[in-house]
């Protein structure tokens, strides 16, 4: 990291004619031996040489406090900190909604067009989260999709052994959403979260909480500001599937 600058590096494409894996990048040349001294295969792993820049996005918003209210109603709740705490909260919703909408770097951006399936039908069946577990197929992490699409796959499914995380971040319209099935963790070049560390006034990591001073109004101000940015380390690492209704239901019927 430079800056607030982060390089995220990428495999090389292989040049047209030159051997290829099944993501089009500069094949590792290998060979398997079983008996002998045959001569070994040379090769290289390749880098782009211009790798993507992700700038960290800044989330702030100052905190204004009356002095009177801190120093006379902090007997038993500490008025600055629960009102720091439920700012931070604010800030680390809107921090989600970005990382899964924002138009830079947000998730739902970022999906590659062989990554994106759409549903059979409408609502979402055990056999489209099986067909989007069949393109992050290395070791997925989980399910993203709002309560709504997590309610409606309930009506359709039986249980499966990959978890599914509810967030209200991801949009319905017209009574229909989206599903990302995700791989996480930079060991598994998988979906990251990239933050800033070691700032002014940290509380936690690439989240600081500064003192501004207070005015002749006995108004304490406070700068609360977040860092932070997302990166898909591979292509594989993250599916969607489009097209999830939301709003059928059935007839049972009376018995």
């Amino acid at each position: 990291m430079d800056g607030g600058v982060y390089r995220v590096n990428r495999v090389a494409k292989a040049a047209k004619g030159e051997p290829a894996n099944e993501f089009g990048e500069v094949k590792v040349d290998l060979l398997t031996v079983e008996s002998g001294e045959p001569k070994l295969p040379t090769t290289f792993v390749d880098y782009d040489q211009d790798p993507r820049e992700y700038h960290l996005s800044t989330i702030q918003t100052v905190l204004r406090t009356h002095t009177r209210v801190t120093d006379l109603y902090s007997n038993k709740i500490d008025q600055l900190r629960e009102q720091i705490r439920l700012t931070v909260e604010a800030v680390k919703e809107k921090e989600e909604w970005e990382i899964i909408n924002n138009p830079d770097f947000g998730l739902l951006r970022e999906v590659a067009a062989a990554q994106t399936i759409q549903t059979r039908k409408g609502s979402p069946t055990p056999d489209d989260l099986d067909e989007l577990l069949g393109l992050v197929w290395k070791k997925p992490a989980f399910f993203l999709a709002h309560p709504k699409a997590i309610v409606a796959f309930g009506r359709e499914a039986t249980r499966r052994g990959v978890p599914l995380i509810p967030s209200n971040k991801l949009e319905v319209k017209d009574h229909a959403t989206t599903i990302l099935l995700l791989r996480v963790g930079e060991a598994e070049q998988g979906v990251v979260g990239l933050q800033k560390t070691g700032v002014t006034g940290e509380v936690e990591p690439g989240l600081s909480v500064r003192y501004m001073g207070t005015n002749e109004n006995s108004i304490a101000s406070h700068l609360v500001t977040r860092y932070f940015s997302a990166s898909v380390l591979t292509t594989d690492a993250i599916g969607r599937l489009d097209n999830v209704v939301v709003n059928n239901y059935y007839d049972y019927g009376t018995k």
